[in-house]
């Protein structure tokens, strides 16, 4: 509901979620996509760290980097899926402003620690495919400790000032927000005042992130299919290297593509319909969860053997655990 504003030096407190103008009235089908989509990536994400932290022989830095890229697919839709869910059945759509900017930091926080997720992936094949004598030397337990403090502050720093901006705002006009969730630009649009700096830190965002690591993820594997290419001798196996590098590549390209669109449509006044903005922000989020598990986990050789052993042990343990009182009476 719009609240009325006494003047400029009224701040709303609550806001209100309207991600979906046009489907209103179809708001509880909606919830159906979404959810199936939410509990695949649950299951998809939880299964594959299941299955990384139980077999030993997958205790390498790479699916080390794939586990983590999996707990904050499982954290980020966790952040938003559940509410917005709430808010298509039930029409809890209103959000405090601390819950607001507490949600936007969080989602930010870990779609920016999975971009550097993925720049480290696409530097550990580099280094394993085109220096491999010196992998060993180079990723070692170090080196992720310096990943870690990397991270924690690229993307805590840049994403506390993001939001750190937004808060200092005044909101004194609408108190609806055009989004399913506390995006940064779609609730720095209703303030009252000038939103310069915060404008400024949404572009030094997607400068940050989209600017560096996507050139970095380009060459890493621009330099992993040359190498590869130029190794294989059949040529199943250069088609299957430019599958694998090709595949990988298109998904990251959507991740970052979408995020820049939706970042950047309130900065440059692109004209997106809500409806298809909303959406976008929401594929955003769920489109990689869903399908990294797919990508990292199915389509690898490895993960998909330790999935049929940690699936056989359990099943043998069941049966055991079955058959053993019948077992005992015949002894």
């Amino acid at each position: 509901m719009l609240e009325a504003s006494p003047g400029r030096n009224f701040c709303h407190s609550t806001f209100v979620f309207r991600g979906f103008p046009e489907l209103q009235k179809h708001r509880r089908l909606l919830a159906l996509p979404f959810s199936v989509s939410y509990l695949l990536a649950l299951l998809g994400n939880s299964l594959l760290v299941c299955v990384i932290c139980s077999m030993k022989s997958l205790h390498s830095p790479m699916y080390f980097l794939i586990c983590m890229l999996c707990v904050v697919d499982v954290f980020v839709v966790t952040a938003i899926i559940p509410n917005m869910l709430l808010g298509l059945l039930h029409d809890w759509d209103e959000i405090s402003l601390a819950g607001c900017l507490t949600q936007m930091f969080v989602t930010h926080f870990l779609s920016s620690v999975e971009s550097t997720l993925l720049l480290a992936m696409a530097l550990d094949r580099y280094v394993a495919i085109c220096h491999p004598l010196r992998y060993t030397e180079i990723i070692d337990s170090s080196m992720f400790v310096k990943l870690l403090l990397f991270t924690l502050v690229r993307s805590g720093s840049i994403m506390a000032t993001l939001v750190g901006l937004a808060a200092s705002l005044r909101f004194c006009g609408s108190n609806i927000i055009q989004h399913c969730y506390c995006d940064h630009m779609a609730l720095v649009s209703l303030a009252c005042g000038s939103t310069d700096s915060s404008s400024a830190a949404g572009l030094a965002v997607i400068i940050c992130f989209v600017g560096v690591d996507i050139p970095l993820i380009f060459f890493s594997y621009m330099k992993i299919l040359s190498v590869v290419l130029q190794s294989a001798t059949a040529g199943e196996d250069r088609w299957k290297a430019f599958h694998t590098c090709g595949t990988h590549l298109m998904v990251m390209m959507c991740f970052y593509l979408i995020g820049s669109v939706t970042f950047l449509s309130h900065n440059l006044h692109i004209p997106i319909p809500t409806d298809v903005n909303t959406f976008m922000g929401l594929m955003y989020i769920l489109f990689p969860a869903t399908i990294n598990p797919i990508i990292y986990g199915v389509r690898t050789k490895e993960i998909r053997n330790g999935f049929y052993r940690l699936f056989k042990l359990r099943a043998k343990k069941i049966l055991m655990v079955k058959v053993s009182p019948s077992g005992k009476g015949q002894t």
